[in-house]
């Protein structure tokens, strides 16, 4: 299986705080990773760095083959010119925690949005697509609503629909039901695990343990910046090697 997301010794600092260091990680296509680690760990960070949110500071990204926010010429690279970030980024869907919908648009707006401005493809197509994908996530009949007018939930899942309307070769989860009642926790899950089932390439950062445990692949554990642990969820869920792990799990478990 290829390999879709490729991280080599990645670091990123703010001011003097060193929030990632040296990170490697390998995601395979048509599989979910699922990122786990306490506050401040740098597993946010670390998912806005693959898509060019934040510049790295040492490391390379590459997604899909082609390297993020640079072109290699010799030994040298050169960051790539605004426009092609931006192209680059329609290859890969941001779901973020606070849904980051546009108030001031329908729901059916908001999905279309980003493949008529970024992708220029015919309005009637995209607009046929959107109402597709809002049946998927199981909100037909709200495409004429507007975000204030829809439960956190449902405006997650408008949020998911919006990242697949651009049909990205990767999807980005950070911590998409953190900002949820609890009640409304399991119909976003319901959503991601029926884009894992489709294979999906996912790379989802949650607190959720039984979700990991059962749609993952592969889990990483984070701490300080660094990737402390990786392996099947049962292998880091079920018998965790390191000291580290072990005890975040005894706190959230």
């Amino acid at each position: 299986m290829s390999v879709m997301v490729d991280i080599r010794s990645v670091h990123k600092s703010f001011g003097s705080l060193g929030v990632l260091r040296g990170v490697d990680l390998q995601v395979r296509a048509g599989e979910v990773t699922v990122v786990l680690g306490p506050s401040g760990s740098g597993k946010s960070t670390l998912l806005r760095t693959i898509n060019h949110l934040e510049k790295v500071d040492r490391g390379t990204i590459s997604v899909d083959g082609a390297l993020m926010g640079y072109r290699r010429a010799g030994d040298k690279l050169y960051e790539l010119p605004e426009r092609e970030v931006l192209r680059q980024r329609t290859r890969i869907g941001f779901v973020f925690q606070g849904f980051n919908l546009f108030p001031h648009l329908t729901v059916l707006d908001n999905v279309i949005e980003a493949p008529l401005s970024a992708l220029r493809r015919p309005r009637a197509q995209v607009v046929e697509s959107a109402h597709r994908l809002l049946e998927r996530v199981g909100l037909g009949d709200k495409a004429g609503a507007y975000p204030r007018q829809l439960s956190g939930g449902q405006q997650q899942r408008v949020a998911i629909a919006r990242a697949l309307a651009l049909e990205p070769r990767l999807l980005l989860f950070d911590e998409p039901t953190s900002a949820l009642d609890p009640e409304l926790v399991g119909e976003v899950l319901d959503v991601i695990r029926d884009l894992a089932a489709r294979g999906t390439t996912m790379i989802v950062v949650t607190h959720e343990i039984a979700f990991a445990r059962e749609v993952a692949d592969t889990v990483v554990f984070m701490a300080e910046g660094r990737i402390v642990e990786q392996g099947t969820p049962e292998e880091v869920l079920g018998a965790p090697r390191e000291e580290r792990t072990r005890a975040f799990l005894a706190k959230v478990l």
